[in-house]
């Protein structure tokens, strides 16, 4: 699975780096090509002599070969590789790549990548546990970059606990995966529609809701990371998207994004809609902005088309319809007639009484049910995370 594969390894200052020479000599004993990119710090606990000769590759770590002023191209590396993966990494270069500060050729490489990207933290219980490090976690996933989740045991400081970075043969498993379901989709077109709708009050006012487009972000890079094709319709988020699998195709309101789905549909293997669409819209948005009085203020509003119906109406043979449901009561029963009136495939329940599901977290608990009554039930996750069970789910449906 891995024969043939480029495979940058970016390797940064913590005591795991020790694990790398042998995380090396299984890469290429599963026939892959390996380059390496160490931090300065990285050569505290690991030699450049011991990877360059595992890897069979010279090991880089400055911009510029001191000896012969020999130019190391970022853009030049990270167009050859298949996958870049940063393990370990510290908090330091964690920070740096979450707010783009590339003063070395490891971050500099990433944030040039368009390959998928991997990183595998590790570093000590509470340094993984402070706020600031799950920050840049999750920032790091919202971009589309890929957390192999460290384990738990003992830890170079004598505590015990998360923070110890994955084995080496783990680590060669979850890129093997990777490979195996980035063909799942291969060719297929994916529509995901994604965030809120914003309704015109006046030119300055509207009706809106919390919706920040994370899930149907993370969808988009989960489906485009195995093989598909994917149109994103977004309303209006503060995500940015680097896939080039992905074509996005920003909206407003909701008749906008009724249009986009509309127009994309018919030529559509699968259809997510995860977008969070206003139900009602104002019947006559002022064209100028409506100065305060004392007095009440009554806006008439109209009820906005029902997208995820409209296509539940044209579905063909063959398409597959995902929606989702956000419920206060009665969950379930809500999203199993949303699932039957609306001629969908599967449902995704989310609840706002789950803490941590829901609009504005990167986080969500969810229940999946499909058509032939099955349902299965999730624990909290990250987005991402929960996208790749969504996209297992699909899968299966379709073998």
């Amino acid at each position: 699975m891995l024969k043939n594969k480029k495979i940058i390894i970016g390797i940064t200052g913590s005591i795991a780096a020790y694990k790398i020479p042998f995380f090396v000599r299984l890469l290429k004993k599963e026939g892959a090509d390996v380059k390496i990119i160490m931090t300065e710090a990285a050569k505290d606990f690991v030699t450049p002599l011991t990877l360059s000769a595992l890897s069979e590759n010279p090991v880089l770590s400055e911009f510029f070969d001191r000896k012969d002023g020999a130019w190391q191209s970022h853009i030049e590396l990270s167009n050859w590789a298949d996958i870049y993966l940063i393990a370990p990494i510290t908090a330091t270069t964690l920070g740096k790549m979450a707010n783009g500060i590339a003063d070395n050729l490891l971050v500099a490489t990433y944030l040039a990548a368009k390959c998928p990207v991997f990183f595998a933290p590790a570093m000590d219980i509470d340094m993984l546990a402070h706020p600031t490090t799950k920050i840049n976690i999750q920032k790091l996933q919202s971009f589309g970059n890929t957390l192999i989740e460290p384990a738990e045991g003992e830890l170079a400081s004598g505590l015990c606990g998360a923070g110890r970075m994955q084995e080496p043969e783990n680590i060669v498993n979850i890129l093997k995966l990777y490979f195996q379901k980035k063909k799942d989709f291969n060719g297929e077109k994916v529509l995901i529609s994604a965030g809120p709708t914003y309704e015109a009050i006046d030119p300055v006012r509207f009706i809106g809701n919390n919706s920040s487009g994370y899930m149907g972000y993370a969808l988009a890079n989960e489906f485009a990371n195995r093989g598909a094709k994917v149109e994103l319709i977004s309303g209006p988020v503060s995500i940015e998207i680097h896939n080039s699998n992905i074509n996005l195709t920003k909206v407003t309101s909701a008749n906008e994004m009724y249009n986009a789905c509309i127009s994309v549909f018919p030529k559509t293997d699968i259809a997510i809609m995860t977008a969070a669409v206003a139900d009602y819209t104002p019947v006559m948005p002022e064209k100028k902005k409506i100065k305060k009085k004392m007095s009440e203020l009554s806006i008439k509003l109209k009820p906005t088309k029902d997208i995820l119906a409209e296509l539940g109406k044209q579905k063909k043979q063959g398409q597959i319809l995902v929606g989702f449901a956000l419920e206060t009561e009665n969950e379930l029963d809500n999203a199993q007639k949303k699932l039957k009136n609306k001629n969908l495939d599967i449902i995704v329940l989310n609840s706002l009484k789950d803490k941590g599901a829901g609009f504005g977290y990167k986080t969500n608990k969810v229940t999946i049910s499909d058509k032939q009554g099955n349902i299965k039930r999730y624990g909290l996750k990250s987005k991402p995370e929960v996208a790749k069970d969504i996209a297992d789910k699909i899968k299966s449906i379709q073998l």
